[in-house]
């Protein structure tokens, strides 16, 4: 964009949107000139600057996220944050083409830095998905990235931690512990719900039969919800092969509070 800007008469021109690209302009070259974060949807992925970039727009200006400050690892990892909102301190700009590059990495080590000096045991934090395994939460919480596996999501047994989150999700987690010296943090999302036990035990007694869904079928056993929060995990049937969402009647042997365990065995699938 040229400094002196021709001033002609042009059928649907809104000044207003001059003024809205002036402000996003000045929105980055003040991120730039104070060294402050930025965020933005990361709404794609481009070959420039001579390798993959992420492309990123502050309103109406767009901006280009080189892979090596990207904060990622591989490509995928940078794939898989598309659509999502990215944090981001300005490298450089060119109003001459309307462009600005940025890192990703620099913001997270930065917002790491705060979150540091700032964490302590006990505490409830927001957590950003940001990788989704089967048994494993990756989230961010500011600019450090915590693994969570899905015994600590919930007290309820977690088949597929694919088909309960995605990337972007938010959730609150709990602190449990802190190592600064090593860089290290436990978070429990599970710490924050309400333990069915032991109050559960007044409804399930030695040698009732409850109602159940399959919540899962491992190799050493079947993981049965009886109500939120509960699940007994039994023996497989004999001659009769479960799948999960089955419904079924389940006998119970034991219930142990203090193990928070429920055993027992299916008699029949309904």
């Amino acid at each position: 964009m040229s400094d002196q800007l021709l001033q002609v008469l042009v059928e649907g021109f809104d000044p207003e949107k001059l003024e809205e690209e002036r402000k996003d302009w000045q929105e980055v070259i003040a991120a730039y000139q104070n060294k402050t974060i930025l965020q933005a949807v990361l709404i794609g992925i481009e070959n420039k600057l001579g390798e993959p970039c992420g492309v990123v727009q502050v309103g109406n200006v767009r901006g280009y996220i080189p892979l090596e400050y990207s904060g990622c690892e591989k490509l995928s990892e940078l794939r898989n944050l598309i659509g999502t909102k990215v944090a981001m301190m300005v490298l450089n700009y060119d109003r001459e083409n309307d462009v600005f590059t940025a890192s990703r990495k620099d913001a997270l080590e930065r917002m790491a830095e705060i979150t540091w000096s700032r964490l302590k045991e006990g505490q409830v934090v927001i957590a950003v998905v940001r990788n989704v395994m089967e048994k494993i939460l990756v989230v961010d919480i500011g600019g450090i990235s915590v693994r969570i596996p899905a015994s600590e999501i919930d007290y309820a047994w977690i088949d597929d931690l694919r088909d309960e989150f995605k990337v972007g999700d938010h959730l609150k987690v709990k602190v449990m512990e802190v190592d600064k010296e090593n860089q290290k943090v436990t978070l429990s999302a599970k710490a924050l719900k309400p333990n069915p036990y032991p109050d559960c035990t007044k409804r399930y007694v030695k040698g009732g039969e409850y109602a159940g869904k399959v919540t899962g079928v491992e190799d050493y056993g079947v993981f049965v919800n009886l109500e939120p929060g509960v699940d007994a995990l039994v023996p497989h049937m004999m001659f009769e092969r479960l799948r999960k969402g089955d419904r079924v009647i389940l006998r119970v042997y034991d219930v142990n509070a203090k193990k928070e365990r429920i055993y027992g065995k299916i008699i029949r699938k309904l």
